[in-house]
């Protein structure tokens, strides 16, 4: 295969994100094609045995195996490293698999991790159970604040873990005075951006080591397939990641790849659309339910600091009923247009309990720790028109005396 002209880093790094999301990464066959070609191959032929060996031996270019390499898997890789102004990125199989994957590959028995309370279930249980059970102390922290950070900070701390915005609480981190006491301390700075995407936040403009994501959100955007990413240096991909990945397997496939390719063409497009009528169906919420929960609104308490460190704040948002679970519960089975699904980033709007589903997993008080409530509903706000959406909440919350 060979580059298109001009995918040399000199040249792509000066393209504007919305042309890396389209351009970034080419790479063309004999044929020509316009769009990626899918490698559907686990192994490679060569002409002879020597390069066979000489390419085990890393002393010769090509591809070996495709849990190691995979032309439409680069080409995916190049591009979100583009976007995201890394040095390089590795794709994996899940979102859960590439948040698993950059732990474990550069921590072991004795070290200390500080995570953010607020996040994804099943990252918290990364944290609480995980990591804990092969000897990794962790400490967990009300991110919102940096100085929980410093405090917490341990001679054997070298990892810090967190999302912003949060999931589902909608917390906002601090990503620079965070990330500035994590370099200060040669502790690895590890953000799960996958709410924001590079089109919206780069953290590592902001001092950030790495990020991650679940490429299955925003990235692909119309809930086809599952995909993660981790992006950083060269020297941390190459030598501290890719060992445990090439070993462990957690490998995206070609297919998976590709139409992760074809949800970012239009990335730009599409989060910046469903972040405008996310902010429409915010501000009519806003007026129904006793608590909101939308950074984009000045009625956030890290209003300010969202709308600083991003270029806007994204499909998803929370809210609160004073009913607990059964009045949750009721809003979400009297909609007749938005989905009750767990799944966030689709171009369909979608709206989940995350007490009885994401985090159902979470011991109740660590749920009370986070600000999970039983009252807590998530929407992620789709392409549809918000005024339909509007309608439909309308309806729901109507039916349940909102």
């Amino acid at each position: 295969m060979k580059r298109r002209t001009g995918q040399d880093r000199s040249i792509t790094d000066t393209w504007r994100p919305a042309t890396r999301a389209i351009r970034g990464g080419t790479a063309r066959s004999e044929y020509g094609e316009t769009s990626e070609a899918i490698f559907l191959t686990s192994g490679y032929a060569y002409d002879c045995a020597g390069d066979a060996a000489a390419r085990f031996a890393g002393e010769q270019q090509g591809m070996t195996y495709s849990r190691l390499q995979n032309p439409t898997v680069e080409m995916l890789e190049h591009r979100i490293a583009l976007l995201e102004g890394a040095e390089a990125c590795r794709a994996m199989a899940s979102g859960m698999a590439a948040m698993t994957a950059v732990l474990l590959c550069q921590l072991q028995t004795g070290d200390h991790v500080v995570a953010g309370r607020a996040a994804f279930g099943s990252c918290r249980w990364l944290v609480d159970t995980l990591l804990p059970k092969f000897g990794i102390a962790t400490t967990v922290v009300d991110a919102r604040d940096p100085q929980t950070f410093q405090d917490a900070v341990r001679p054997e701390t070298k990892v810090f873990f967190f999302e912003t915005p949060a999931n589902p609480t909608m917390d906002i981190v601090d990503l620079k005075a965070v990330c500035d006491i994590a370099r200060e301390r040669g502790i690895i700075s590890v953000v799960d951006n996958a709410f924001a995407t590079p089109a919206l936040q780069r953290p590592m403009e902001y001092g950030a080591d790495v990020t991650a994501y679940s490429a299955t959100k925003m990235m692909d955007g119309q809930g086809r397939v599952l995909a993660g990413a981790v992006c950083g240096t060269q020297d941390f991909i190459d030598n501290t990641l890719l060992p445990f990945t090439r070993n462990t397997g957690p490998t995206l496939s070609p297919f998976n790849a590709w139409v992760v390719l074809k949800g970012l063409e239009t990335l730009d497009l599409r989060i910046r659309r469903q972040s405008e009528s996310a902010v429409t169906v915010g501000r009519f919420l806003e007026k129904r339910v006793p608590r909101m929960l939308h950074p984009g609104l000045p009625s956030h308490p890290q209003h300010n600091l969202a709308m600083a460190q991003m270029d806007a704040t994204g499909p998803i948002f929370a809210f609160e009923v004073d009913g607990g679970r059964s009045q949750a519960h009721g809003l979400l089975d009297a909609l007749e247009l938005i989905d009750i699904s767990n799944n966030i980033g689709d171009s369909r709007s979608l709206m989940t309990h995350p007490a009885s589903t994401t985090h159902s997993g979470v011991a109740e008080d660590k749920r009370v720790e986070m600000g999970v409530t039983e009252g807590m509903i998530r929407i992620n706000v789709g392409l549809e028109d918000p005024q339909d959406l509007i309608d439909d909440l309308d309806r729901a919350l109507t039916a349940v005396d909102l």
